[in-house]
């Protein structure tokens, strides 16, 4: 790995840590990363340190080898204002949007730029356990030998003692109801201590609304916290799509027009046709 590549992974994990609030806490929400490779690390001290390590670190912090510019597209705007509206007010929220209309390049963004903010990428196999793991994991709390109860409170009381904490769930639609359930008992004993919002596809409100009138356990109760509506973030047009690749360096009108029509209204198409561009020489 070249050494302007470590350089650009080091001032990232600098500021990671910045964000979780020390080298300790940076050390315990990454997995396979010490405390003392993050002290070598920003002291500069990288001769024992290996290439498997840096792209550890890279991958974990968010830094990207392929430079990548945000536009401010209408969904990523909406988000930002969603996010910063729970996090100021304590709220909670449901925000759903189509697959690839940048919500989650929106949550990360807010969550690497805003201290306190954790944000959880959800998935089918979580349990209670492990979901109430990953979220100590985010806020940097050592939970090793701790039992369900204790995770829980030391949950709460991170969060209470946090000044406007932020738990974003994306992909919320993937949680079991058992970690369903949990979010009750959690917004029960956080309720205008913390802002929490659920961000997903449709998917999210079929679900809720399928359990409310199948009278589901607990969907009433999940279906009144999160203030009884979903916010939708709108879907992606061809101005987005134009702000995205002026953005990156694409500013040719045939060649915007092509990849809208390719995209189908999907930035993440945007972004790997946008890259080969970049490749080819700007060729098409």
């Amino acid at each position: 790995m070249q050494k302007d590549e470590k350089q650009k992974i080091a001032a990232r994990l600098k500021d990671y840590c910045v964000q979780k609030g020390s080298q300790n806490k940076a050390a315990n929400s990454m997995n396979n990363v010490s405390s003392a490779t993050i002290s070598k690390v920003l002291a500069g001290d990288w001769d024992t340190i290996s290439d498997e390590m840096w792209r550890t670190i890279a991958a974990q912090t968010g830094h990207e080898a392929k430079a990548w510019h945000i536009a401010e597209t209408r969904a990523y705007s909406r988000m930002g204002f969603l996010l910063d509206n729970a996090r100021e007010d304590s709220l909670v929220l449901a925000v759903t949007g189509d697959a690839g209309c940048g919500k989650t390049e929106a949550i990360k963004n807010y969550a690497t730029s805003h201290r306190n903010v954790y944000h959880l990428c959800c998935s089918e196999y979580w349990n209670r356990r492990t979901f109430m793991g990953k979220l100590l994991q985010c806020m940097g709390v050592d939970f090793t030998g701790s039992t369900v109860s204790d995770m829980m409170d030391d949950i709460i009381d991170t969060l209470k003692r946090k000044e406007n904490p932020l738990v974003v769930l994306d992909e919320a639609d993937k949680l079991s109801d058992q970690v369903f359930y949990f979010f009750i008992s959690l917004y029960n004993q956080l309720e205008g201590h913390c802002g929490i919002i659920l961000c997903a596809t449709n998917f999210l409100e079929k679900r809720i609304k399928k359990g409310l009138r199948t009278k589901r356990k607990g969907y009433e109760e999940i279906y009144s916290r999160m203030g009884r509506k979903f916010v939708e973030l709108q879907v992606v047009n061809t101005e987005d799509i134009a702000a995205v690749c002026v953005a990156n360096g694409i500013s040719g009108a045939k060649t915007i027009n092509r990849i809208a029509d390719d995209c189908e209204c999907d930035l993440r198409r945007v972004k790997r046709a946008i890259w080969a561009i970049q490749k080819n020489g700007g060729q098409v």
